[in-house]
């Protein structure tokens, strides 16, 4: 009998290319999206390629019963996870002053409450079977505090701490947990949050790429998992140099992308 993933932020970048690398392994799907017309395209585009079940479910994670309601579609089709990628994710970048506190709240419910509330739920039943796999998507960005994307940078740093503690309460459990911190993508993220021409592009990876190397770190039992040599090495800079100094940093970068795209916006007005 196949086992069974679920994968949120599933119609597109990372999530998409993680199903299709998980379907040409056997493994039947549930995708979970917000946006239900990408994710039917997604299952029919998947449809082609792969041999394996393919289920979907349109749910907005910002909700506060984003969790409940997976797990009671799950129930009611009779579906046991047995790997977990909690992928869904988007950045708001801007001084926090000028921020949206709507889109800040919607994302850290999506990055820390519903992703922490999923696992919790469907934990429980791969202990009990005594396997099991949970693959969070944090950053990079989880290592160094974030000038112009703070509370994108504090909820990534959240899901390294909870990911790293679960793994060591998982020892000896069947249970295989890691952190996916990437850095830079080809998806739609930077584009969402309003950062679509950064002012460093070199290290951009492919997300084929990244879904691969996640899903080897996590057969291996790789706890954090960096993929690329210039993010293996952002994530070692706050080692060497102290955080203040790493904020420093980041804030000049981001500072410059953030006068960019007022310049953008002032030729296009």
């Amino acid at each position: 009998m196949n086992e069974t993933a679920l994968v949120t932020g599933a119609a597109g970048g990372i999530g998409l290319e993680f199903c299709q690398l998980l379907g040409k392994k056997g493994y039947n799907l549930v995708m979970v999206d917000l946006n239900e017309t990408g994710l039917l395209k997604a299952k029919e585009l998947l449809g082609k390629d792969i041999d394996t079940e393919i289920s979907t479910f349109t749910q907005d994670l910002s909700q506060e019963d984003a969790a409940d309601r997976i797990v009671d579609f799950l129930k009611a089709e009779n579906i046991h996870i047995d790997l977990l990628f909690n992928n869904a994710g988007f950045g708001n970048f801007g001084y926090f002053t000028e921020s949206s506190w709507a889109k800040d709240r919607a994302m850290l419910q999506v990055h820390m409450i519903t992703t922490t509330h999923l696992t919790k739920l469907l934990l429980p039943a791969m202990v009990e079977k005594g396997r099991g796999y949970i693959l969070n998507n944090a950053s990079v960005a989880a290592f160094v505090p974030g000038p112009l994307m703070s509370t994108y940078h504090a909820s990534k740093s959240y899901l390294l701490n909870f990911t790293q503690a679960l793994a060591n309460e998982m020892k000896g459990s069947g249970i295989k947990a890691t952190v996916l911190c990437p850095g830079m993508t080809k998806t739609n993220f930077a584009k969402a949050n309003g950062n679509d021409d950064p002012n460093i592009k070199f290290n951009i990876m492919d997300s084929d790429y990244v879904a691969e190397y996640a899903f080897n770190a996590l057969m291996k039992g790789k706890v954090v998992a960096v993929p690329g040599f210039w993010n293996q090495l952002s994530a070692f800079l706050p080692r060497l140099l102290s955080r203040n100094r790493v904020a420093n940093m980041v804030g000049n970068i981001q500072r410059k992308n953030h006068a960019k795209r007022a310049d953008q916006k002032a030729v296009k007005s």
